[in-house]
């Protein structure tokens, strides 16, 4: 889809700082930012909270703003500007997830009893027992989970690593979320 003019004028008037094109630009896109950060925590059967989520949204808006619109002023108009938007908010929440699950912050596997509560003691506990139970997959099926929930890498991207199409990917990480499933499920009674 081609830019709209709207969306050209809106750019013009953000990277020109104009008065009220940032709030234009916010009011604008802030619904498609959120759809990404709750599609993006979904798709890697994450929870987060409504705080977190808002926080997420709003690292988005600040990297937009970071160093006088850089992100805006790559744009070159072959795609539409949502199109654009929801590929950098991608990138950008997926980097944080990717850094909060290495921190032990907030970002809970939903993996039915997996996590309890939003407590970085309870996390380590289970970043290890992820880790253990990543070790009763295949190998290719471990390095697909890998790349995807903990690098937060696209499907194209794990095809490519792990040498297999990428039609296949969903299959795979769904087979074996369930496997772990099924293993959590069988230490515990």
């Amino acid at each position: 889809m081609p830019l709209l003019e709207i969306d050209r004028r809106l750019l013009e008037r953000c990277i020109e700082r104009k008065p009220g094109a940032w709030e234009d630009f916010v009011n604008r896109f802030l619904g498609l930012i959120i759809h990404v950060v709750n599609h993006s925590v979904q798709s890697r059967n994450l929870t987060i909270s409504p705080e977190d989520r808002d926080d997420l949204c709003a690292e988005f808006f600040l990297r937009i703003l970071h160093n006088d619109f850089a992100i805006l002023r790559r744009f070159r108009g072959q795609s539409s500007l949502a199109t654009y938007l929801t590929v950098v908010a991608r990138r950008i929440v997926v980097r944080e997830l990717v850094s909060r699950f290495a921190k032990g912050q907030a970002v809970h596997m939903d993996t039915e009893g997996f996590v309890d509560e939003h407590k970085p003691s309870q996390w380590l506990e289970d970043r290890e027992e992820v880790s253990r139970l990543l070790e009763e997959l295949s190998e290719k099926d471990a390095e697909a989970v890998r790349l995807f929930y903990f690098e937060g890498r696209s499907y194209s991207e794990i095809a490519s690593a792990i040498q297999v199409p990428e039609n296949s990917i969903g299959p795979i990480l769904s087979r074996a979320r369930e496997k772990m499933r099924h293993l959590a499920l069988q230490e515990r009674t």
